[in-house]
């Protein structure tokens, strides 16, 4: 792929490495770049690494009227020998395909998805935050660009890669959290968009959020449109940790996004000294499975916090169920550092994890 490049003039680009002063937080600030690339006549075309700035879209671009858009999240991460590395980007590459197949965008080689990320942080390494648990995060999406209002798959798409240099989710530790169990709001429904990142999901989910913030808690635990069958945390997958140390994770449907994070620890089994499997989550079940001390621990895996630990769920009529002592437990403390460390260089992971971001920008 021939990139071309129109970079800021160096004296109104990053020159020194960012090291911060406070708190970085996460998703807020932006890289000096962008990488941008087009979709028309049936080809991506058009690659480009570019000032980052507002586009020039038409008021009756596709996306903005029906919702045509998809995105992905993941991290890079600097380690000891102070290079950048990205952590299974590929997986991001064929989530996006996926994605993009639900909601009938043209698959993006991941080939170039990769090369795409892989340049623009280059060009933009010096945002990498010096500051302990700091990431690259990084976000590609596609919008379709077509001017037209007719219900139908758009014929012009731009994709977009934009970096944000984060501190860590959590701080110095883990906290808690309360989940709402709602019978109210569903995320998705089968033969919908629920395995997608779609655009449309999240919107879909701001009200869900505004009712869990009523109750005190952090989030919604999605049930399926039956509410019998526990499906996702916000924008993460649901797990429990049983007393014998086993992870369970609800199996992968058309109604649940298949978490790279997920699949990752589905993975680190043998790592992480126990067993993991999927299965379908009777809630039923799952509230009896915590009051009898079945279940030790829950949480939710994601890009953005690795582990969000639970700490106690309630229900739309007040009833309040606490996991265990209601605080952080050693499996969910163990599987975040395992991950991280995996994540950071500090632990040899499996073959291909991470990824050196090689040195190309002249």
């Amino acid at each position: 792929m021939d990139i071309k490049f129109n970079l800021k003039p160096a004296s109104e680009r990053r020159t020194e490495p960012f090291v911060p002063q406070g708190e970085v937080g996460f998703g807020r600030l932006r890289t000096d770049h962008m990488f941008m690339m087009d979709y028309q006549d049936g080809e991506w075309r058009d690659p480009r690494i570019v000032p980052y700035g507002p586009f020039e879209m038409a008021p009756g671009a596709m996306a903005l009227h029906y919702g045509q858009s998809i995105f992905e999240g993941a991290k890079a991460f600097m380690h000891e020998d102070g290079e950048i590395y990205t952590f299974r980007l590929n997986k991001n590459a064929e989530r996006m395909n996926r994605s993009a197949d639900i909601v009938c965008i043209p698959n993006l080689p991941e080939a170039m998805q990769l090369e795409a990320i892989n340049a623009l942080i280059d060009v933009d390494r010096l945002w990498f935050p010096r500051q302990e648990g700091a990431c690259l995060y990084i976000r590609p999406f596609i919008f379709a660009t077509e001017d037209r209002l007719s219900v139908s798959p758009s014929s012009k798409y731009t994709f977009c890669v934009v970096l944000s240099p984060s501190g860590a989710y959590y701080g110095k530790n883990l906290n808690a959290i309360r989940l709402l169990i709602s019978t109210k709001y569903h995320r998705a429904v089968s033969g919908g968009t629920g395995a997608s990142k779609a655009a449309g999901n999240y919107a879909a989910s701001l009200r869900a959020g505004k009712a869990a913030a009523e109750y005190g808690a952090a989030q919604v635990l999605y049930l399926d449109a039956s509410n019998k069958y526990i499906e996702e945390v916000g924008a993460m997958n649901h797990f429990h940790i049983l007393k014998d140390g086993t992870i369970v994770i609800p199996e992968f449907t058309d109604t649940i996004l298949r978490s790279i994070t997920s699949e990752s620890i589905l993975a680190l089994s043998e790592e992480l000294g126990c067993k993991v499997r999927q299965e379908p989550v009777l809630l039923e079940k799952f509230i009896a499975d915590i009051e009898s001390g079945e279940i030790v621990e829950a949480g939710g895996f994601g890009t953005a916090a690795v582990v969000s630990p639970v700490g106690s769920y309630i229900f739309e009529d007040g009833r309040v169920v606490t996991v265990g002592d209601g605080q952080v437990g050693p499996h969910i403390s163990r599987i975040y550092k395992v991950f991280t460390e995996i994540q950071k260089g500090l632990r040899p992971g499996p073959d291909g994890w991470v990824k050196k971001v090689e040195h190309r920008a002249g």
